[in-house]
Order: structure tokens, then C-alpha cells, then sequence
């Protein structure tokens, strides 16, 4: 499955970036997250729990960030086990754009989901998976609106 989409964060690119590397930010912001420990400056250990349709897991899994193009643009792989529920295991390219207003975030994602998530079907994990993104980007966006605020 692939999804794409955009988002424009009132802040200038740079600030951006760095939110996207903060640990604290990150984990407020991920839909179900536990916990999420930085290794390195491009290893992440996420503890996330999700439910997708009748289905609930606690995944545990590892991001690894390729900052090669940074602050414009990186990408991200990862993998995460959800025992009996499944494995979920994927990408995304990230692109940061400055504009007038801020900065215009925006990716493309592929996932792969196996075990019992995977017969839930297509339609529900895409549902979801869309569900999950969008707040996930609702919640970074607030994370400026704060900041401008306060």
C-alpha cells in the first residue's frame, strides 16, 4: 500500500526538521506511543500500540533514518512485530519545502502489513493506516501552534 499527502506547518524548514528528530515531539504525536528511545542520530526503538478494526497489538519495532538530503528531504524504514497480531514493515520519503506561510511537508509512505492484520483486508488497513497519518499530522501541525502561542 502507498500513501501520500501534504501538509503546510507554520515554521520555517529547519525548525521542522528538527521536530521531526525530537524524540518528545514525536512520541506526543504518534497515534498509540508508549515509548520511543533514540539510539543514534539515525536508530529509533518505537513501542506503539494500535487497533485496526477488531484487532489490537503493542508493536515494538525499529527506525532507521536516512538523512542524506536533510533538511530538504529524508527518508525512514522500519519494521515492527505485533506477536500473534502480525508484522507491519515499511518507508516513507519525507520532503520539507519552504514557502511564504512556513514550510510544506510532504511524503510518500509504503507499508506492508503480514500475520492476522493482513487478513483483515486492504480496505480496513488503508482506512486506517490514513486515520493514523492524519493524526499524526494534526498533532505535529499543534505542536507549532503551541510554540507560536506560548
Amino acid at each position: 500500500m502507498e500513501f501520500k499527502d501534504e501538509i503546510l506547518i507554520n515554521a520555517p524548514r529547519q525548525v521542522v526538521y528538527d521536530a521531526l528528530n525530537d524524540p518528545v515531539i514525536l512520541r506526543r504525536c504518534i497515534p498509540g506511543c508508549e515509548e520511543l528511545i533514540r539510539h543514534s542520530a539515525t536508530d529509533l526503538e518505537a513501542k506503539v500500540v494500535l487497533k485496526i478494526g477488531p484487532v489490537k497489538a503493542r508493536f515494538s519495532g525499529n527506525v532507521v533514518l536516512d538523512q542524506a538530503g536533510a533538511p530538504q528531504s529524508f527518508s525512514l524504514t522500519g519494521e515492527g512485530k505485533g506477536g500473534v497480531a502480525g508484522f507491519a514493515k515499511g518507508g516513507a520519503d519525507v520532503v520539507l519545502a519552504e514557502v511564504e506561510n512556513g514550510t510544506i511537508l510532504s511524503y510518500t509512505a509504503k507499508v506492508e502489513v503480514g500475520g492476522k492484520i493482513a487478513q483483515l483486508g486492504s480496505r480496513l488497513i488503508k482506512g486506517t493506516a490514513a486515520k493514523l497519518s492524519a493524526q499524526f499530522f494534526e498533532s505535529f501541525a499543534a505542536e507549532f501552534v503551541q510554540s507560536a502561542d506560548g
